[in-house]
């Protein structure tokens, strides 16, 4: 019937009239549905016989809530032409039409089988439970006495407690997903409250014994405890003019005794205390008055090796007079007042290792030769100052001098892959590490222990420990030294440093 209305073939009279069996075998079976309204899909009555529309028995809104709900039932609430009855509508789709919404069916239900069972209310009769619509309509009540109170203001209010006529209740609320509608539970404060009142009286009076026999204990242990403790402020007190100084006093309780014996324990460290920061003052003291007199070393260094660079000129000793100048430029670079020029240029840095080596050659000679490369581009990249210096003295002194016949320290810079990092590697050709120590310095440098020897070895861990001081804030795993080697193959020093400053690569 409701393909062929909406296919505009309206139905005849005995087309409806067919709709009744079916109808009434529904009320029969159907506990509490009172009657059943079809309606097609352009909202004209099907059923009942009588010519109606669906827009006079309720709201637009409800019939696009069914559609939208697609054949779910769509609880309205109190019928608007009867009180006594419950509306619910659903919309039908039509199967043949995939599912095309074709028309609707309103049922209206009897309200009382919505009617709150009263086995729920057997303590007295103390809580109200309402059931609102989604119109705030009350639907049922399980209290005939009480009048409908604000039902919108206790739906749409967020208090946990209400007043009605004069009354306080607890409100506790729960809306159903299914319907839409509203239970309400009301409870009287005062039933809740009504066992507080002997409550309250028993918790006053054991307060006021618990009172009395607390001051009475008080003033009895107040000998006991009060007096030697206050001996021991007077005893503290008196530190203050004539120094700290253990007391002698014994008390008969055993917590006292044990607060007598801790100020003497703290009496004797804080007087150790203070002998050790004496100490320590007079050192400083004497630090600070050699540090003025070594201010005036490097001009009484600097005059001397000028003079000797131009006494060696004069003779002709241009060899020894070059070592002099980078001997000079090597003090000067290195001797800096604290705070100054902690931060070089790459540049400035490799320049202070080339001067290193060529004095080292002095000492050396032929057995040390050396090569320097790096990038341009990379020539201004800010770093830490002496970095390498350390590195490639363990190069000379673990490497090349324990070599039989001459030896290489090569100095490679590059960048890290990330493009990110600055790579500094360290390379000679000496006697190398054997497995164990190799594997006791990679572990003391990646886990910060104490060094596995000591003497210039030491040069590496302290390079690591400067790594961590400036680049704390960069990720371990990507910065820091690191160590290969091999027994008469020579040692590789890789020392990884954050870039700090932005570099074109494409120039590299």
């Amino acid at each position: 019937m409701l393909l062929n209305e909406s296919a505009g073939r309206h139905a005849t009279f005995s087309e409806r009239q067919s709709l009744l069996n079916s109808i009434k075998i529904v009320q029969t079976y159907a506990d509490g549905v009172n009657s059943v309204e079809l309606y097609s899909g352009s909202k004209r009555r099907l059923f009942p016989l009588d010519e109606g529309h669906l827009n006079s028995r309720i709201s637009q809104k409800w019939i696009d809530n069914a559609r939208e709900e697609k054949g779910r039932i769509v609880w309205i609430g109190i019928d608007p032409l009867d009180p006594n009855s419950v509306l619910a509508i659903r919309s039908v789709s039509l199967m043949d039409q995939w599912f095309r919404p074709g028309g609707y069916l309103l049922i209206r239900m009897n309200r009382e089988i919505f009617q709150i069972d009263e086995a729920l209310n057997e303590d007295g009769g103390r809580e109200t439970m309402l059931l609102a619509d989604r119109n705030y309509s009350l639907i049922a009540v399980n209290d005939d006495q009480v009048t409908p109170w604000r039902i919108k203001s206790l739906v749409d209010t967020n208090d946990a407690v209400v007043a009605i006529d004069g009354q306080k209740y607890m409100l506790v609320k729960q809306q159903s997903a299914l319907t839409g509608w509203t239970l309400l539970i009301l409870t009287p404060i005062s039933a809740i409250t009504s066992g507080i009142s002997v409550l309250r009286t028993a918790i006053l009076v054991s307060a006021g014994i618990g009172s009395i026999l607390f001051i009475l204990l008080s003033f009895l242990l107040s000998t006991l405890i009060t007096r030697p403790v206050f001996r021991l402020i007077k005893t503290m007190r008196s530190a203050r003019l004539s120094g700290l100084k253990p007391t002698v006093q014994i008390s008969s309780t055993i917590e006292i005794n044990e607060l007598n014996h801790s100020y003497n324990q703290m009496v004797e460290h804080m007087n150790e205390l203070i002998g050790l920061v004496y100490e320590k003052e007079i050192l400083q003291s004497r630090t600070e008055l050699k540090a003025l007199q070594a201010q005036i070393h490097p001009h009484f260094l600097f005059n001397t090796l000028e003079a000797l660079y131009w006494s060696l000129m004069e003779k002709d000793e241009d060899e020894l007079a070059e070592y002099v100048v980078a001997m000079a430029d090597l003090f000067r670079y290195t001797i800096t007042g604290p705070g100054k020029e902690e931060w070089v240029r790459l540049e400035d840095e490799l320049e202070h290792i080339e001067r290193y080596l060529l004095i080292m050659k002095m000492r050396l000679g032929d057995r040390l030769s050396w090569s320097i490369s790096s990038p341009p581009a990379l020539a201004s990249v800010p770093m830490p100052k002496l970095l390498i210096q350390p590195l490639v003295e363990n190069a000379i002194l673990h490497g090349i001098e324990g070599r039989i016949g001459p030896g290489k320290v090569s100095v490679g810079v590059s960048l890290s892959a990330d493009q990110m990092h600055l790579v500094v590697t360290v390379t000679d050709d000496g006697k190398g590490i054997d497995e164990d120590n190799l594997r006791r310095i990679v572990t003391a440098l990646q886990t910060g222990m104490t060094p596995p020897f000591k003497g210039s070895g030491m040069g590496i861990f302290n390079v690591q420990q400067r790594i961590k001081l400036y680049y704390g804030g960069d990720r371990p795993d990507e910065s820091g030294l690191a160590i290969d080697s091999q027994i008469h193959r020579g040692t590789r020093v890789s020392l990884t440093i954050p870039i700090q400053t932005g570099i074109q690569t494409g120039e590299i």
